[in-house]
């Protein structure tokens, strides 16, 4: 059992920052990927970025590259989402998610994030 906790959601304006945290619980959070997701009012939940075991590679999706980067400390069973210039259309609840063997199991609760204009 894997336990997913995010933090860091709020309210910023539009051009502004903000930085979630994922909190894993565990001792094997360095063997395997993690992956954000977010989901917008009235629409699906999609992906955002993913990140490997040792967090050497990482893929974004194309509306928050340059943006947003992803990054994990295994050390402290973390992985965070730094999100810059952020933009209205940005505002959604916010997941964490552990892939393994090629699926998603594990979902935090999500954090939200608020964009104003």
């Amino acid at each position: 059992q894997v336990q997913l906790v995010e933090s860091g959601g709020g309210l910023v304006q539009a051009g502004g920052s903000l930085r979630l945290s994922c909190a894993a619980s565990g001792r094997t959070f360095s063997t395997y990927g993690m992956a954000w997701f977010r989901q917008a009012p009235g629409k699906e939940r999609e992906f955002v970025a993913t990140i490997s075991t040792g967090g050497e590679s990482t893929i974004y999706e194309d509306s928050v590259k340059g943006r947003f980067t992803i990054s994990r400390d295994n050390a402290k069973n973390t992985v965070y989402l730094q999100m810059n210039n952020l933009k209205p259309e940005d505002t959604a609840l916010y997941y964490c998610t552990r892939e393994w063997y090629g699926g998603l199991d594990y979902w935090g609760k999500g954090t939200l994030v608020t964009v104003s204009s």
